[in-house]
């Protein structure tokens, strides 16, 4: 053979166009039967059930296309000629509801026996809600975070994101937040402790063998006091165990804080994935009438929450970071874990700073008081620069709230419910504000 002949033994044979196209159109009804049967449901597995919303009265009896509003109406009442059956049945109902007697006064019995009906009511309505407190705390702080993470879950499915998605990462930002900080918190309290330990015997000594002590205890006999307080400390066995309870209460405290904080956590969760359905369902509550109106009051409510919250968290971050890097600067000690410390106490109203610049000052005092006269100079000094620059252009979009009324709104808040209630307060307040505006002197002003 030839040389030239060599190259179309080894090349491969041309497909034809017709084979190609069988070879693609089997593979893809193989993927399409390999989906199909991923689809098809487990056997013996049922379906989750779901408590689906009825449907709208509106969308039941609007006529079809293509019909008139008579055969409309014979479709809807079931019989053909029956147009205004439906219209007179529903008047003379009327009508023989207003013409029942009414309850008599003349009916003592009657009137005694619902009037201890509703006050048992009230008896046990009082008592769930004293003994479900804590369950009520964990539920208005879960809607209060879910109404918060909102604005960030429905921004991220404006860039294309899947709801779910957004809801993980919202979630996983805010849980690696809340991580950071108590791996910055935990380490540093152990370091302390164990510091303060160690330290203790020679402080302790060196404070006996001091001249001071020692005239205190030549007129007063204080070492012979303390041995005898201790001896009858430790004969007591009252005390001893109170010391045992006050470990295990403790332990217990902080077992019902993580055990708070997992439950807060999941009903977060679950709030903020089914948000859009508990809104719907909460305007299918009001009257058909009302329900635009009810649904455009409760969308500008549920949004100024959100945008508060957003804008709560930009302020204390800034006020963070400046403090983060005034105590950096000035060589405060303990500066990560005090930065975590100020974000917290920035999300409180009105008081945070000053409470965050409180705690920074006395910790900064063991520096020198030069170090702390200098902080204090300069975080208060952006402390009015927030209070007149940036707060008002963060939460411009938020709430409107009248300075006199938020002042009474959080310690309102905050006598009832803590720093859970004045964290809320200003939202609560722009809430109810909305409403009498929108609601109340509206309604007056048609009289």
């Amino acid at each position: 053979m030839t040389s030239a002949d060599e190259p179309s033994q080894h090349s491969p044979a041309p497909v034809p166009v017709e084979a190609a196209s069988v070879l693609v159109s089997s593979r893809s009804g193989l993927i399409a039967r390999t989906l199909g049967q991923l689809r098809r449901p487990i056997p013996g597995a049922h379906p989750r059930l779901r408590f689906e919303m009825p449907p709208d009265a509106e969308t039941e009896l609007a006529p079809l296309e293509g019909t008139d509003a008579a055969d409309a109406s014979d479709a809807t009442s079931g019989q053909p000629g029956a147009t205004g059956t439906a219209g007179k049945t529903g008047i003379a109902d009327r009508k023989s509801r207003s013409a029942r007697p009414a309850v008599s006064l003349q009916q003592p019995i009657y009137i005694g026996f619902m009037g201890t009906v509703g006050v048992g009511l009230a008896l046990f309505l009082y008592f769930m809600l004293t003994h479900t407190e804590q369950l009520l705390l964990w539920i208005v702080t879960a809607l209060f975070i879910a109404l918060g993470l909102d604005p960030v879950v429905r921004w991220l499915e404006a860039r294309k994101v899947p709801r779910p998605l957004g809801i993980l990462i919202s979630l996983a930002v805010l849980v690696g937040i809340v991580a950071g900080f108590f791996a910055t918190l935990i380490p540093t309290i152990i370091e302390q402790s164990t510091q303060l330990i160690t330290n203790a015997p020679s402080w302790i000594n060196n404070f006996l063998n001091s001249d001071f002590f020692k005239n205190i205890d030549t007129q007063y006999h204080v070492r012979d006091t303390i041995s005898e307080q201790v001896a009858k400390f430790f004969q007591d066995s009252q005390a001893v165990g109170g010391i045992f309870g006050g470990v295990l209460g403790v332990g217990s405290t902080i077992a019902n804080g993580l055990f708070g904080a997992l439950i807060v956590l999941v009903l977060s969760l679950y709030f903020l994935a089914s948000l859009p359905a508990m809104k719907r369902w909460g305007y299918r509550l009001a009257p058909r009438s009302r329900r635009d109106r009810v649904q455009r009051l409760s969308e500008e409510i549920t949004g100024s929450v959100g945008n508060y919250v957003i804008g709560q968290v930009c302020v204390a971050v800034l006020n963070a970071t400046f403090a983060f890097i005034l105590m950096t600067v000035l060589g405060v000690p303990f500066s990560v874990l005090l930065a975590f410390v100020v974000a917290l106490l920035a999300f409180i109203p009105l008081v945070g700073g000053m409470i965050a610049a409180i705690v920074v000052i006395l910790v900064a005092l063991t520096a020198g008081w030069q170090t702390a006269v200098f902080y204090a100079i300069f975080y208060f000094a952006y402390l009015q620069f927030e209070a007149y620059f940036i707060s008002p252009r963060i939460m411009q979009k938020a709430v409107a709230v009248p300075g006199a009324v938020a002042v009474i709104s959080v310690i309102a808040g905050g006598s009832l419910l803590g720093v859970l209630g004045a964290l809320i307060a200003i939202p609560t307040a722009a809430a109810v504000l909305l409403l009498v505006k929108e609601v109340y002197i509206a309604r007056q002003d048609k009289h």
